[in-house]
Protein backbone atom coordinates (compact mmCIF):
# COMPACT_ATOMS: atom_id res chain seq x y z
CA UNK A 1 0.00 0.00 0.00
CA UNK A 2 1.37 3.47 -0.84
CA UNK A 3 2.20 5.63 2.15
CA UNK A 4 -0.25 8.41 2.93
CA UNK A 5 1.79 11.62 2.88
CA UNK A 6 -1.16 14.01 3.24
CA UNK A 7 -0.46 16.70 5.82
CA UNK A 8 -2.76 18.36 8.31
CA UNK A 9 -3.49 22.05 7.88
CA UNK A 10 -2.44 24.42 10.69
CA UNK A 11 -6.10 24.73 11.72
CA UNK A 12 -6.53 20.94 11.82
CA UNK A 13 -3.41 20.56 13.94
CA UNK A 14 -4.63 23.13 16.48
CA UNK A 15 -8.08 21.52 16.66
CA UNK A 16 -6.63 18.01 16.95
CA UNK A 17 -4.45 19.15 19.86
CA UNK A 18 -7.46 20.68 21.59
CA UNK A 19 -9.57 17.55 21.10
CA UNK A 20 -6.76 15.35 22.41
CA UNK A 21 -6.79 17.52 25.54
CA UNK A 22 -10.50 16.73 25.81
CA UNK A 23 -9.61 13.00 25.79
CA UNK A 24 -10.91 12.33 22.28
CA UNK A 25 -9.57 9.11 20.81
CA UNK A 26 -7.15 9.28 17.87
CA UNK A 27 -9.49 7.42 15.54
CA UNK A 28 -12.42 9.71 16.39
CA UNK A 29 -10.36 12.83 15.62
CA UNK A 30 -9.14 11.21 12.40
CA UNK A 31 -12.72 10.42 11.36
CA UNK A 32 -13.86 13.98 12.14
CA UNK A 33 -11.05 15.64 10.15
CA UNK A 34 -11.62 13.36 7.16
CA UNK A 35 -15.25 14.52 6.77
CA UNK A 36 -15.45 16.42 3.48
CA UNK A 37 -11.70 16.07 2.85
CA UNK A 38 -10.77 15.02 -0.71
CA UNK A 39 -7.41 13.69 0.49
CA UNK A 40 -7.87 11.83 3.76
CA UNK A 41 -5.30 11.58 6.55
CA UNK A 42 -4.14 8.49 8.42
CA UNK A 43 -3.98 8.00 12.18
CA UNK A 44 -0.25 8.69 12.18
CA UNK A 45 -0.96 12.39 11.66
CA UNK A 46 -2.93 12.54 14.91
CA UNK A 47 -0.16 10.69 16.73
CA UNK A 48 2.31 13.26 15.42
CA UNK A 49 0.20 16.08 16.86
CA UNK A 50 -0.05 14.25 20.22
CA UNK A 51 3.74 13.90 20.45
CA UNK A 52 4.41 17.53 19.51
CA UNK A 53 4.63 19.29 22.87
CA UNK A 54 4.98 22.67 21.19
CA UNK A 55 1.84 22.39 19.06
CA UNK A 56 -0.50 25.37 19.51
CA UNK A 57 -3.96 24.51 20.88
CA UNK A 58 -7.18 25.82 19.31
CA UNK A 59 -9.48 27.99 21.39
CA UNK A 60 -12.86 26.71 22.49
CA UNK A 61 -14.55 28.99 19.95
CA UNK A 62 -12.34 27.72 17.11
CA UNK A 63 -13.12 24.11 18.04
CA UNK A 64 -16.86 24.77 18.13
CA UNK A 65 -16.79 26.40 14.68
CA UNK A 66 -14.68 23.55 13.30
CA UNK A 67 -17.25 21.04 14.56
CA UNK A 68 -20.07 23.14 13.11
CA UNK A 69 -18.44 23.21 9.67
CA UNK A 70 -17.90 19.46 9.72
CA UNK A 71 -21.62 18.95 10.43
CA UNK A 72 -22.55 21.26 7.53
CA UNK A 73 -21.63 19.04 4.57
CA UNK A 74 -24.37 17.94 2.20
CA UNK A 75 -24.09 14.18 1.87
CA UNK A 76 -25.09 14.16 -1.78
CA UNK A 77 -23.07 17.06 -3.19
CA UNK A 78 -20.35 17.20 -0.49
CA UNK A 79 -20.77 21.00 -0.51
CA UNK A 80 -20.25 22.87 2.72
CA UNK A 81 -22.41 25.90 3.43
CA UNK A 82 -19.42 27.77 4.87
CA UNK A 83 -16.71 26.80 2.35
CA UNK A 84 -18.81 26.46 -0.81
CA UNK A 85 -21.38 29.22 -0.42
CA UNK A 86 -21.10 30.45 -4.02
CA UNK A 87 -21.72 26.99 -5.49
CA UNK A 88 -24.67 26.38 -3.18
CA UNK A 89 -26.19 29.72 -4.19
CA UNK A 90 -25.47 29.05 -7.87
CA UNK A 91 -27.33 25.72 -7.79
CA UNK A 92 -30.26 27.17 -5.84
CA UNK A 93 -30.58 30.17 -8.17
CA UNK A 94 -30.81 27.92 -11.23
CA UNK A 95 -33.33 25.63 -9.51
CA UNK A 96 -35.45 28.68 -8.66
CA UNK A 97 -35.19 29.95 -12.24
CA UNK A 98 -36.59 26.68 -13.61
CA UNK A 99 -39.25 26.42 -10.92
CA UNK A 100 -40.49 29.91 -11.74
CA UNK A 101 -40.65 29.11 -15.44
CA UNK A 102 -42.50 25.86 -14.69
CA UNK A 103 -45.06 27.44 -12.41
CA UNK A 104 -48.51 27.55 -13.95
CA UNK A 105 -49.49 30.31 -11.52
CA UNK A 106 -46.79 32.77 -12.58
CA UNK A 107 -46.68 34.97 -15.69
CA UNK A 108 -43.50 36.89 -14.88
CA UNK A 109 -41.32 34.22 -16.50
CA UNK A 110 -38.75 35.67 -18.90
CA UNK A 111 -37.76 38.53 -16.60
CA UNK A 112 -37.34 36.30 -13.53
CA UNK A 113 -35.66 33.45 -15.37
CA UNK A 114 -33.03 35.66 -17.01
CA UNK A 115 -32.34 37.46 -13.72
CA UNK A 116 -31.95 34.27 -11.66
CA UNK A 117 -29.98 32.49 -14.37
CA UNK A 118 -27.55 35.41 -14.47
CA UNK A 119 -27.15 35.18 -10.70
CA UNK A 120 -26.50 31.43 -10.94
CA UNK A 121 -23.86 31.76 -13.64
CA UNK A 122 -22.19 34.72 -11.89
CA UNK A 123 -21.71 32.75 -8.68
CA UNK A 124 -20.45 29.75 -10.66
CA UNK A 125 -17.85 31.68 -12.67
CA UNK A 126 -16.76 33.76 -9.67
CA UNK A 127 -16.05 30.55 -7.79
CA UNK A 128 -13.99 29.17 -10.68
CA UNK A 129 -11.90 32.34 -10.90
CA UNK A 130 -11.43 32.37 -7.12
CA UNK A 131 -10.13 28.80 -7.07
CA UNK A 132 -8.03 28.88 -10.23
CA UNK A 133 -6.72 32.42 -10.77
CA UNK A 134 -5.55 35.57 -9.02
CA UNK A 135 -8.14 37.74 -10.78
CA UNK A 136 -9.52 40.46 -8.49
CA UNK A 137 -13.28 39.98 -8.48
CA UNK A 138 -14.24 42.91 -6.22
CA UNK A 139 -13.07 46.46 -6.87
CA UNK A 140 -12.10 49.07 -4.27
CA UNK A 141 -15.71 50.30 -4.12
CA UNK A 142 -17.02 46.86 -3.20
CA UNK A 143 -18.56 46.10 -6.59
CA UNK A 144 -17.97 42.62 -7.99
CA UNK A 145 -17.09 41.94 -11.63
CA UNK A 146 -20.25 41.28 -13.67
CA UNK A 147 -20.66 38.06 -15.62
CA UNK A 148 -20.58 39.96 -18.92
CA UNK A 149 -17.06 41.22 -18.19
CA UNK A 150 -15.74 37.77 -17.24
CA UNK A 151 -17.17 36.26 -20.44
CA UNK A 152 -14.91 38.53 -22.49
CA UNK A 153 -11.71 37.40 -20.75
CA UNK A 154 -9.44 35.10 -22.80
CA UNK A 155 -9.14 32.73 -19.82
CA UNK A 156 -12.93 32.26 -19.50
CA UNK A 157 -13.45 28.47 -19.11
CA UNK A 158 -16.77 28.39 -21.02
CA UNK A 159 -17.11 27.28 -24.68
CA UNK A 160 -18.00 29.90 -27.29
CA UNK A 161 -21.57 28.63 -27.72
CA UNK A 162 -22.21 28.90 -23.98
CA UNK A 163 -20.81 32.43 -23.92
CA UNK A 164 -23.11 33.44 -26.79
CA UNK A 165 -26.10 31.98 -24.97
CA UNK A 166 -25.27 33.99 -21.84
CA UNK A 167 -24.81 37.19 -23.84
CA UNK A 168 -28.26 36.60 -25.35
CA UNK A 169 -29.77 36.13 -21.88
CA UNK A 170 -28.18 39.38 -20.72
CA UNK A 171 -29.76 41.21 -23.65
CA UNK A 172 -33.13 39.72 -22.72
CA UNK A 173 -32.69 40.62 -19.06
CA UNK A 174 -31.83 44.21 -19.91
CA UNK A 175 -34.38 44.75 -22.69
CA UNK A 176 -37.57 43.05 -21.51
CA UNK A 177 -37.80 44.98 -18.26
CA UNK A 178 -41.24 46.59 -17.94
CA UNK A 179 -42.32 45.32 -21.40
CA UNK A 180 -45.59 43.48 -21.95
CA UNK A 181 -44.36 40.17 -23.34
CA UNK A 182 -47.61 38.38 -24.06
CA UNK A 183 -46.74 34.98 -25.54
CA UNK A 184 -43.05 35.81 -26.00
CA UNK A 185 -41.90 33.53 -23.14
CA UNK A 186 -42.28 30.55 -25.47
CA UNK A 187 -40.32 32.33 -28.20
CA UNK A 188 -37.06 32.04 -26.22
CA UNK A 189 -37.67 28.59 -24.77
CA UNK A 190 -34.69 27.17 -26.71
CA UNK A 191 -32.36 29.77 -25.21
CA UNK A 192 -33.56 29.04 -21.69
CA UNK A 193 -33.33 25.27 -22.13
CA UNK A 194 -29.78 25.57 -23.47
CA UNK A 195 -28.88 27.82 -20.54
CA UNK A 196 -29.97 25.12 -18.07
CA UNK A 197 -28.21 22.30 -19.91
CA UNK A 198 -25.04 24.38 -20.21
CA UNK A 199 -25.16 25.25 -16.51
CA UNK A 200 -25.40 21.64 -15.38
CA UNK A 201 -22.57 20.60 -17.71
CA UNK A 202 -20.32 23.48 -16.59
CA UNK A 203 -21.10 22.75 -12.94
CA UNK A 204 -20.05 19.11 -13.37
CA UNK A 205 -17.05 19.78 -15.62
CA UNK A 206 -15.59 22.53 -13.44
CA UNK A 207 -16.45 21.31 -9.94
CA UNK A 208 -17.39 17.62 -10.06
CA UNK A 209 -20.15 15.33 -11.31
CA UNK A 210 -21.65 14.99 -7.84
CA UNK A 211 -22.95 18.56 -8.14
CA UNK A 212 -25.33 17.74 -11.01
CA UNK A 213 -28.86 19.11 -10.74
CA UNK A 214 -30.33 15.98 -12.32
CA UNK A 215 -31.60 14.77 -8.95
CA UNK A 216 -33.35 18.08 -8.24
CA UNK A 217 -34.84 18.62 -11.69
CA UNK A 218 -36.39 16.33 -14.26
CA UNK A 219 -34.87 15.15 -17.52
CA UNK A 220 -32.36 17.57 -19.02
CA UNK A 221 -33.47 20.27 -16.57
CA UNK A 222 -36.68 20.10 -18.56
CA UNK A 223 -39.21 22.89 -18.32
CA UNK A 224 -42.90 22.33 -17.67
CA UNK A 225 -44.80 20.14 -20.11
CA UNK A 226 -45.30 21.97 -23.37
CA UNK A 227 -48.65 22.35 -25.04
CA UNK A 228 -47.94 21.15 -28.60
CA UNK A 229 -50.68 23.30 -30.05
CA UNK A 230 -49.20 26.40 -28.41
CA UNK A 231 -45.68 25.59 -29.60
CA UNK A 232 -46.66 24.84 -33.19
CA UNK A 233 -48.92 27.87 -33.58
CA UNK A 234 -46.84 30.43 -31.70
CA UNK A 235 -45.33 31.98 -34.79
CA UNK A 236 -48.75 32.37 -36.40
CA UNK A 237 -49.53 35.14 -33.93
CA UNK A 238 -48.02 38.56 -34.30
CA UNK A 239 -45.77 39.43 -31.40
CA UNK A 240 -45.26 43.06 -30.33
CA UNK A 241 -42.73 44.86 -32.57
CA UNK A 242 -40.43 45.58 -29.61
CA UNK A 243 -40.26 41.85 -28.80
CA UNK A 244 -39.30 40.99 -32.38
CA UNK A 245 -36.70 43.77 -32.22
CA UNK A 246 -35.19 42.21 -29.10
CA UNK A 247 -35.11 38.82 -30.82
CA UNK A 248 -33.29 40.36 -33.79
CA UNK A 249 -30.78 42.02 -31.45
CA UNK A 250 -29.99 38.68 -29.79
CA UNK A 251 -29.02 37.00 -33.07
CA UNK A 252 -27.47 40.01 -34.80
CA UNK A 253 -24.26 39.07 -36.62
CA UNK A 254 -24.44 35.37 -35.82
CA UNK A 255 -23.71 32.77 -38.50
CA UNK A 256 -26.05 29.83 -39.23
CA UNK A 257 -23.56 27.52 -37.51
CA UNK A 258 -23.64 29.66 -34.37
CA UNK A 259 -27.43 29.85 -34.38
CA UNK A 260 -27.66 26.06 -34.76
CA UNK A 261 -25.19 25.40 -31.93
CA UNK A 262 -27.17 23.59 -29.21
CA UNK A 263 -25.07 25.39 -26.60
CA UNK A 264 -26.60 28.64 -27.88
CA UNK A 265 -30.19 27.48 -28.18
CA UNK A 266 -31.47 24.00 -27.47
CA UNK A 267 -32.98 22.21 -30.44
CA UNK A 268 -34.43 18.71 -30.55
CA UNK A 269 -36.20 16.37 -32.90
CA UNK A 270 -39.70 15.59 -31.62
CA UNK A 271 -40.95 12.06 -32.22
CA UNK A 272 -44.52 11.25 -31.25
CA UNK A 273 -45.03 7.73 -29.93
CA UNK A 274 -48.20 5.89 -30.83
CA UNK A 275 -50.51 6.32 -27.86
CA UNK A 276 -53.93 7.48 -26.86
CA UNK A 277 -54.33 11.24 -26.91
CA UNK A 278 -54.39 11.39 -23.12
CA UNK A 279 -51.13 9.44 -22.90
CA UNK A 280 -49.23 10.87 -25.87
CA UNK A 281 -45.71 11.96 -25.07
CA UNK A 282 -42.62 13.45 -26.66
CA UNK A 283 -39.20 11.87 -26.93
CA UNK A 284 -36.24 14.25 -26.84
CA UNK A 285 -33.25 13.23 -28.96
CA UNK A 286 -29.93 15.06 -28.87
CA UNK A 287 -29.13 15.95 -32.50
CA UNK A 288 -25.43 15.30 -31.91
CA UNK A 289 -26.02 11.72 -30.77
CA UNK A 290 -25.91 8.69 -33.08
CA UNK A 291 -29.70 8.37 -32.82
CA UNK A 292 -30.17 12.07 -33.58
CA UNK A 293 -27.96 11.85 -36.68
CA UNK A 294 -29.86 8.78 -37.89
CA UNK A 295 -33.19 10.59 -37.47
CA UNK A 296 -31.77 13.63 -39.28
CA UNK A 297 -30.79 11.43 -42.22
CA UNK A 298 -34.19 9.75 -42.29
CA UNK A 299 -36.02 13.07 -42.20
CA UNK A 300 -33.81 14.41 -44.97
CA UNK A 301 -34.82 11.47 -47.17
CA UNK A 302 -38.50 12.23 -46.59
CA UNK A 303 -38.19 15.75 -47.98
CA UNK A 304 -37.79 16.49 -51.66
CA UNK A 305 -34.06 17.08 -51.86
CA UNK A 306 -34.38 19.49 -54.78
CA UNK A 307 -36.11 21.92 -52.41
CA UNK A 308 -33.37 21.74 -49.79
CA UNK A 309 -30.33 21.20 -52.02
CA UNK A 310 -31.10 23.03 -55.28
CA UNK A 311 -27.54 24.01 -56.21
CA UNK A 312 -25.25 22.11 -58.57
CA UNK A 313 -21.47 22.58 -58.14
CA UNK A 314 -21.22 25.13 -60.94
CA UNK A 315 -24.01 27.20 -59.42
CA UNK A 316 -22.22 27.19 -56.06
CA UNK A 317 -18.98 28.39 -57.64
CA UNK A 318 -20.68 31.24 -59.53
CA UNK A 319 -22.66 32.35 -56.49
CA UNK A 320 -19.65 32.43 -54.15
CA UNK A 321 -17.49 34.27 -56.69
CA UNK A 322 -20.22 36.86 -57.26
CA UNK A 323 -20.90 37.45 -53.55
CA UNK A 324 -17.24 37.75 -52.55
CA UNK A 325 -15.61 39.25 -55.67
CA UNK A 326 -12.82 36.76 -55.04
CA UNK A 327 -11.15 34.19 -57.28
CA UNK A 328 -13.23 31.09 -56.61
CA UNK A 329 -13.16 28.14 -59.04
CA UNK A 330 -14.31 24.54 -59.22
CA UNK A 331 -10.87 23.53 -57.94
CA UNK A 332 -11.24 25.86 -54.94
CA UNK A 333 -14.68 24.38 -54.34
CA UNK A 334 -13.18 20.90 -54.13
CA UNK A 335 -10.54 22.17 -51.71
CA UNK A 336 -13.27 23.72 -49.54
CA UNK A 337 -15.20 20.46 -49.48
CA UNK A 338 -12.10 18.64 -48.24
CA UNK A 339 -11.35 21.38 -45.73
CA UNK A 340 -14.85 21.28 -44.22
CA UNK A 341 -15.32 17.53 -44.79
CA UNK A 342 -18.67 18.10 -46.48
CA UNK A 343 -18.74 14.94 -48.60
CA UNK A 344 -16.61 11.85 -49.32
CA UNK A 345 -14.05 11.76 -52.12
CA UNK A 346 -15.15 10.54 -55.55
CA UNK A 347 -15.31 6.75 -55.62
CA UNK A 348 -15.80 6.39 -51.86
CA UNK A 349 -17.69 3.21 -50.88
CA UNK A 350 -20.41 5.22 -49.09
CA UNK A 351 -20.96 8.40 -51.12
CA UNK A 352 -24.15 9.19 -49.18
CA UNK A 353 -22.17 9.97 -46.00
CA UNK A 354 -22.37 13.73 -46.42
CA UNK A 355 -22.86 16.65 -44.09
CA UNK A 356 -26.62 16.90 -44.55
CA UNK A 357 -26.66 20.58 -43.64
CA UNK A 358 -24.72 21.38 -46.78
CA UNK A 359 -24.81 18.50 -49.25
CA UNK A 360 -26.78 15.45 -50.38
CA UNK A 361 -25.97 12.55 -52.73
CA UNK A 362 -28.36 11.46 -55.51
CA UNK A 363 -27.80 7.72 -56.12
CA UNK A 364 -29.82 7.74 -59.35
CA UNK A 365 -27.69 10.45 -60.96
CA UNK A 366 -24.53 9.60 -58.98
CA UNK A 367 -24.08 13.31 -58.28
CA UNK A 368 -24.09 15.79 -55.39
CA UNK A 369 -26.14 18.95 -54.95
CA UNK A 370 -25.77 21.65 -52.32
CA UNK A 371 -27.86 23.81 -50.00
CA UNK A 372 -27.96 27.63 -49.77
CA UNK A 373 -26.37 27.23 -46.32
CA UNK A 374 -23.28 25.81 -48.04
CA UNK A 375 -22.96 28.95 -50.12
CA UNK A 376 -23.28 31.10 -46.98
CA UNK A 377 -20.58 29.08 -45.24
CA UNK A 378 -18.26 29.42 -48.25
CA UNK A 379 -18.85 33.17 -48.52
CA UNK A 380 -17.92 33.61 -44.86
CA UNK A 381 -14.82 31.44 -45.33
CA UNK A 382 -13.65 33.27 -48.46
CA UNK A 383 -14.10 36.64 -46.76
CA UNK A 384 -11.85 35.46 -43.93
CA UNK A 385 -8.35 35.80 -45.40
CA UNK A 386 -6.78 33.36 -42.96
CA UNK A 387 -9.38 30.62 -43.48
CA UNK A 388 -9.37 31.13 -47.25
CA UNK A 389 -5.58 30.72 -47.32
CA UNK A 390 -5.92 27.44 -45.43
CA UNK A 391 -8.55 26.23 -47.90
CA UNK A 392 -6.39 27.04 -50.91
CA UNK A 393 -3.47 25.15 -49.30
CA UNK A 394 -5.46 21.88 -49.22
CA UNK A 395 -3.87 19.16 -51.36
CA UNK A 396 -6.34 17.19 -53.49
Amino acid sequence: MPKNNVSLTPEEKRVAKALLAKNWRNQDIQALINIGRKATINSGRITGVKKNAGQEVASEEEVEFFLLKKRSYDQQTCLNRYDDERLIRAREAMILAVQVFNSAALRFKTEVFTMLANVAWTYLIHEWYTRNTQVKLVDDNGFSKPLSELLERPDCPLPVGVQQNLRALKILRDKVEHHLLGRADQKWLGLFQACCLNFDKALCDLFGKELTLASELSFALQFASMNLEQVTTLNQYELPPDINAIDALITDGMTPEQLNNIEFQFQVVYTLSAAAKSKAHIQFVNPASAEGKEIHNVLAKKVISDDLYPLKPGMVVKSVAAKTNQHFTSHTHLQAMRYFNVRPKNGAPQPENTNKTHCVYHPVYKAYTYSPQWVEKLVAAVNDAEVYAEIRAVKL
